[in-house]
């Protein structure tokens, strides 16, 4: 029988202190639960992923100083065994430095393993600063259990389509009792049901009991929902930690079964998890609430136009921040309609935000006078639609630097991806919170965030509204642009494509392929196309957004910006 608790943390990256203090707290916690083995996440020491600061002078000596503090700690707990994860050093030919895990037991280290697998898409570029591991098995002999190491990507090619190596192989050569994979394995939707079916699979195939240690938190665009669990061969996943929450907890491993402490089965594992708008929710409000404390944010500020896009940002803002830490500023040109203000006080007021005012009509007539003086041309069309988006911008941006707001941008992903947004403008700010959402989710979202309050946080007014950036007489988004019904799902196929759940992809492929059939649909998608790509400067431009879905703009999408190929 073995005692393994399992350490599921929010570290920091580079906070190598901080982040080792946090293990050696768990780890108390652990020995006081008599456990003989604690796990943490992949890269725990540093926090996943610490990216180029591991080519920092003095970064790697930091590593090792807080690596010996854990040693230190070990000594004061004899009979527990830390499974850690950290950057190492290596000699040789190749890159310096390797992705390991290091069991650790009385101040000695007990065993390394190093990462096979360097992923290299979507988010990941591992092989950037990691040399990979040697194609072997590493077992670890504790009490009686024979327990089996791996690191995240390694337990994700059991069925060989990604690497020619699948270090499960040799993992089921090395007949462990129990396999256990430590993970920084970032979220979006469907990502814990893929986490099951992968790992699941892999058990059953290979005869093996796995856990899998994932690390929780926000960080930059990616959030890491914890998650973490335990899969039996015949039954499946059995044990589950919380999501979006640290968790601290102890099992127990005895005849290839998990078992609660006390000796029983763990509570049933739901197989679907949360909600899709349920999970958005928890996803970016974890992302803004860590993004804002560890760039050292206490309150955020947003510019509120009384659309649907400033008024769910609002709304998730207050929920990550706290209503008394969120600003909320209305900026009303002469082709504001009444709604724009009304709508925002009304909104205001339901979250218990504070609304201030700062009208722009007369410094934009201001800078219209002074660019015919200046050029001897006024301004008009769309170079005076983004004057107007630019004056609100330096405004938002003016606040924040007097009184040390977090700037929120409000764009959705349809936009930001046709470029129906205004750089230096409504692009401003530190974080997006809701760029990864279609504007028909962003529809979606704001009715569910009122039904899970039971009342209107986001007035009905502003859900019924017909969208428009009003900056000119009359002017609708759909002036510009196909309904969103309609460019959602034609944007669902050029940016995610078959990385989209088979449902959701079918139907965008199907809805598409309908539009094809006509000259002017195909016409259409077309458009779209090169509205997409001529865009790529902008969000180039753009500030991080808190990723929900498959391939987010950021890191997740890298495409040139001055390119010609269709």
């Amino acid at each position: 029988m073995l005692r393994i608790t399992i350490a599921q943390l929010n570290p920091t990256i580079g906070d190598l202190a901080g982040n080792a203090a946090r293990m050696i707290e768990a780890a108390r916690r652990a020995a006081a639960d008599k456990a003989d083995l604690v796990i943490f996440s992949e890269l725990s020491l540093t926090a996943y992923y610490p990216a180029d600061l591991l080519e920092e002078e003095g970064f790697m000596e930091r590593v090792e100083d807080a690596f010996g503090q854990l040693l230190s700690a070990s000594r004061e707990m004899p009979a527990l065994h830390w499974a850690i994860g950290l950057p190492a050093r290596r000699e040789g030919a190749g890159k310096k430095l390797r992705n390991v895990l290091r069991v650790i037991c009385a101040g000695e280290v007990r065993l390394e393993y190093a990462k096979q697998l360097l992923p290299t898409y979507n988010v990941f570029d591992e092989r950037r600063h990691f040399e990979p591991g040697p194609d072997v098995a590493r077992v670890l002999r504790i009490r009686d259990t024979r327990v089996g190491l791996l690191i995240c990507e390694d337990g994700w090619n059991d069925e060989g389509q990604d690497y020619l190596v699948n270090p499960f192989d040799r993992m089921r050569d090395a007949a462990p009792d129990l396999v256990v994979s430590i993970n920084a394995s970032p979220s979006n939707i469907g990502k814990r049901e893929q986490r099951h079916r992968i790992f699941g699979a892999a058990s059953r195939r290979n005869g093996l009991p796995i856990l899998y240690v994932n690390q929780v938190g926000g960080h930059d665009q990616l959030v890491y929902d914890g998650a973490s669990f335990a899969v039996e061969p015949q039954a499946g996943v059995v044990y589950e930690a919380r999501r979006f929450a640290e968790d601290v907890s102890t099992l127990r491993f005895e005849h290839g079964r998990f078992l609660t402490p006390a000796g029983e089965a763990p509570p049933p594992v739901p197989p679907q998890g949360l909600p899709t708008l349920e999970f958005y929710r928890q996803q970016i409000v974890l992302g803004l609430r860590d993004y804002a404390r560890r760039c050292g944010f206490r309150q955020a500020v947003v510019g509120s136009s009384g659309g649907i896009d400033s008024a769910l940002t609002l709304a998730l803002a207050v929920e990550a921040l706290g209503a008394r830490n969120v600003v909320a500023i209305t900026m009303p040109s002469r082709f504001s309609s009444a709604g724009s203000v009304g709508d925002s006080e009304s909104l205001c007021r339901n979250l218990g935000v504070p609304l201030k005012a700062h009208a722009i009509g007369g410094i934009v007539s201001q800078f219209e006078q002074g660019f015919e003086t200046a050029f001897g041309q006024g301004l008009e069309g769309v170079a005076l639609e983004n004057l107007q988006a630019r004056v609100r911008g330096t405004i938002l941006m003016g606040y924040s630097n007097s009184f040390g707001h977090l700037l929120l941008t409000t764009g959705n992903k349809s936009e930001i991806s046709v470029g129906y947004c205004t750089l230096y403008g409504d692009t401003n700010g530190g974080l997006g919170l809701i760029g990864d959402l279609y504007k028909t989710e962003v529809f979606a979202l704001s009715r569910h965030l009122n039904a899970q309050a039971g009342r209107e946080l986001i007035p009905q007014a502003i859900l019924d509204k017909e969208p428009s950036a009003e900056l000119a007489p009359g002017q609708k988004d759909a002036d510009s642009l196909p309904p969103y019904e309609v460019l959602d799902e034609i944007l669902k196929l050029l940016i995610e494509g078959p990385r989209l759940a088979k449902d959701e992809y079918e139907k965008a492929r199907s809805f598409v392929d309908r539009l094809r059939a006509t000259p002017e649909g195909e016409a259409l998608v077309e458009r779209i196309r090169g509205m997409v790509a001529r865009n790529e400067y902008k969000r180039r431009q753009s500030p991080p957004i808190v990723r929900v879905r498959p391939r987010a703009f950021g890191s997740g999408r890298q495409m040139p910006i001055a390119a010609r190929w269709n």
